[in-house]
């Protein structure tokens, strides 16, 4: 009988060693003279335990990990014997950290071959699609507005509202485009299931298609992302090759065909317009709205623009129905989101679970705290435009208004972790350094403010005139927040005015207005 074994193909696991570790089984293998079948998946997301390994037995799939190359052997030896192994860690699905969640969009992320369509339909896959092509437009618009899910890229719109303005859009063609542009610091989780799970993907986006009447689709893919977009066009192959794209999918009157294109990095770019700008073959700058892209888009034509991870929710949508999906979370924030647990944590990964869990659970429960043992100092959640919490705030719930109503963005559902030892006045300048950097240039308040705010907080870091000085980056805090043309330059503030708000002491001694209040 062949032994199956399961090892992950993740840009994760492989920065660790993860193929190395794939090659030492299969000589172990050839050495015991075991028949074994090595199957490559994305990740479960439990990073601190990668290159984790796992087994086919009678209990269920067995994990092992984290599995060096060097302990390839006696792993293998340990499964063909039924011996213990200071490595193993369980039934993979028993493991706690992984039992605790609630994975509706990750489900098959790590246990399926992502190669495989056939290994895709065998664990639920296309049956949103299946239920799709016997409904029609309105009905499938409706079951994604019931769902409400809102755009997981972080600005959280209502993506039924969006897809409704462009399927009652008249165009001679529409388009579907997935923003798989990832350049928040500390998230990974587009690129995880584009690596692990990419016909999730792909049946999103055709949903789409189906639902507002487009017939083209491109995945947006920044060129930092290699992993990703060989997994995605090998995804795409695969699917046309078996009827899943094409002209009449599956033997309906739907046409609908994917693409992928590859982007030079630029974090901006991640916006929507100038995504499209990039699209189209220009430099990415950003678009003045109106008009939206839902109505004067790609090609100037009606276009649904959505991150990787909103696409990938649509398929349990319509297979499992839009009330199932909208029973979990809380308020307006329905469904699950997929949270990225990075930075000074003890056990980083990707934890899906419903809206509602509060930032403290995530950080001290879930993470495990700091990783070098230090008290948590702050978290910044949203990417690098997110807002700086403080111990005194983790009893906010992970909840788009609750965060709103602090100050700050859950954007992408990244949580970067820092200990006691951060300072935060440069964590501040680091957040206007990035702006600068990174602006396309085309408003002024992004292209300058930035700049002068990277220059007045260096004065106000030597000691120049810190009151006055503080006064200047408040100023231009409100100057790019209310007068910028895209999120770029509109949230930089975020973590700028946090940081001043929730650490003042590592700015310098007070205003003399503040000390005379206190």
């Amino acid at each position: 009988m062949t032994m199956r074994i399961f090892v992950s193909r993740d840009a994760g696991a492989v920065a660790v060693g993860a193929d190395e570790v794939a090659i030492a089984l299969e000589q172990a293998a050839i050495i015991s003279g075991i028949p074994v079948e090595i199957v490559r998946t994305g990740s479960r997301g439990l990073y601190w335990l990668e290159p984790m390994v796992e087994v086919a037995t009678s209990q269920g799939r067995v994990a092992f990990g984290p599995v060096m190359a060097a302990d390839a052997p006696s792993v293998f030896d340990a499964v063909a014997t039924g011996a213990p192994h200071p490595l193993r860690l369980g039934v993979t699905d028993e493991i706690p950290w992984l039992k605790r969640q609630t994975r509706l969009t990750f489900a098959r992320c790590g246990v399926i071959d992502p190669r495989s369509v056939g290994d895709y339909r065998s664990h639920d896959g296309y049956k949103g699609l299946e239920r799709a092509l016997t409904l029609t437009s309105d009905e499938i618009l409706a079951d994604v507005t019931v769902s409400g899910l809102r755009g997981r890229g972080g600005a959280g719109f209502p993506t039924g509202i969006k897809w409704k303005t462009v399927a009652q859009a008249s165009a001679d063609r529409k388009y579907i485009v997935c923003n798989a542009d990832e350049g928040d610091s500390g998230t990974f989780a587009d690129r995880m299931i584009m690596e692990g799970d990419p016909f999730v993907v792909i049946e999103g986006m055709t949903i789409a298609g189906i639902a507002v009447g487009a017939t083209k689709g491109y995945i947006y893919i920044r060129s930092e992302y290699p992993h990703a977009v060989a997994a995605m066009n090998a995804a795409i192959a695969a699917a046309r090759r078996t009827g899943y794209l094409g002209e009449r999918i599956v033997g309906s009157e739907h046409t609908f065909d994917l693409e992928v294109r590859v982007g030079a990095g630029a974090y901006v770019c991640g916006e929507e317009t100038s995504l499209l700008e990039s699209l189209e073959g220009r430099r990415g700058i950003v678009r003045a709205k109106p008009p939206l892209p839902a109505h004067r888009g790609l090609f100037g034509r009606p276009t649904v623009i959505n991150n990787v991870l909103s696409f990938a929710a649509i398929p349990f949508i319509l297979a499992g129905g839009a009330k199932a999906y909208a029973d979990f979370g809380m308020g307006r924030s329905r469904g699950t989101m997929p949270i990225q647990l990075a930075g000074n944590i003890k056990h980083g990964g990707l934890f899906e679970t419903a809206f509602g869990v509060t930032l403290g659970e995530l950080v001290d429960d879930i993470g495990g705290g700091t990783l070098s043992g230090r008290p948590v100092r702050a978290v910044q959640v949203g990417g690098p435009l997110g807002a700086y919490f403080p111990r005194a705030l983790f009893d906010t719930p992970f909840d788009y208004e609750a965060f709103a109503a602090r100050d700050g963005l859950i954007g992408h559902g990244g949580i970067v972790v820092f200990d006691d030892s951060v300072d935060m006045a440069k964590q501040a300048r680091f957040a206007m350094e990035f702006c600068a950097l990174e602006s396309c240039g085309k408003c002024t308040p992004c292209r300058i403010g930035s700049t002068r705010g990277v220059e007045t907080i260096n004065k106000i870091i030597h000691g120049e005139r810190v009151s006055e000085n503080l006064a200047v980056v408040e100023d231009l805090c409100n100057t790019m927040k209310f007068g910028s043309l895209c999120a770029l330059g509109g949230f930089t503030p975020y973590p700028v005015l946090s940081a001043l708000k929730h650490f003042r002491e590592d700015f310098g001694p007070a205003p003399a207005t503040l000390q005379a209040a206190e």
